[in-house]
């Protein structure tokens, strides 16, 4: 039986649990600012939302009935529970960027939510855009273009069914962009560990090889 050390690092897409017991809605108060798009380095192509500028403030929605400890934010930014924070910097994770604190301004109860509770505090955090890559030749992926940027390698992307990334490209990033799957945040197995030993809510972890995105019902290509 082969070691843990020699086994292929195992890799996830965190996704909010939107329905779930803990869903939790986050939206930028006034006064916001957006900074600029980050853009790829090689064609100037748009890899992800405008970036959100502080002040951090923040209007929430409780879908649930009580608060998660991950929220997607405005534009590219996550939302952490102090606990999740404090957790992910305790061992010593990386990947995630800026760790600002949020100030709450407003809370709201949606739909069958009980009292609204006191939410816990949030630290607001980037993941980092990674060199890891894709693997085409071990993924399920269909383009409708062809990918013409061998640095971002994101256009034209149009359904996953599964997908890979090539070895060597990881640098060790626990969450992070990869290149050739743009808008999804992947997670290291370290990160899923502590999130289940922490039972830390309001995400969903998807093995990288049964990822399904098919907007447009096109089946696996």
């Amino acid at each position: 039986m082969a070691s843990k050390e020699h086994e292929e690092p195992r890799f996830f897409v965190i996704e909010e649990d939107t329905f779930g017991i803990h869903d939790t809605q986050a939206y930028a108060a006034e006064p916001v600012h957006y900074g600029d798009a980050p853009r790829c380095p090689s064609c100037n192509d748009i890899l992800a939302m405008k970036t959100w500028l502080p002040p951090f403030r923040i209007e929430l929605e409780l879908h649930g009935k009580d608060f998660g400890d991950f929220v997607k934010g405005p534009g590219n930014s996550l939302l952490l529970s102090e606990r999740m924070a404090e957790a992910y910097l305790k061992q010593e994770l990386t990947g995630l960027l800026g760790f600002h604190p949020a100030e709450v301004v407003r809370v709201r109860r949606k739909g069958a939510s009980p009292k609204v509770r006191t939410p816990p505090r949030y630290q607001v955090v980037i993941p980092c855009f990674s060199q890891a890559a894709v693997d085409v030749t071990r993924s399920h992926l269909r383009y409708n273009d062809p990918v013409t940027c061998q640095e971002c390698r994101s256009a034209g992307l149009q359904s996953a069914h599964g997908f890979a990334l090539e070895a060597g490209t990881w640098q060790g990033e626990d969450m992070f962009r990869a290149r050739g799957m743009p808008g999804k945040n992947i997670v290291s197995w370290r990160l899923a560990e502590l999130i289940a030993s922490h039972s830390l809510t309001n995400m969903k972890l998807i093995p990288t090889e049964e990822y399904i995105r098919d907007p447009l019902r096109l089946g696996p290509p």
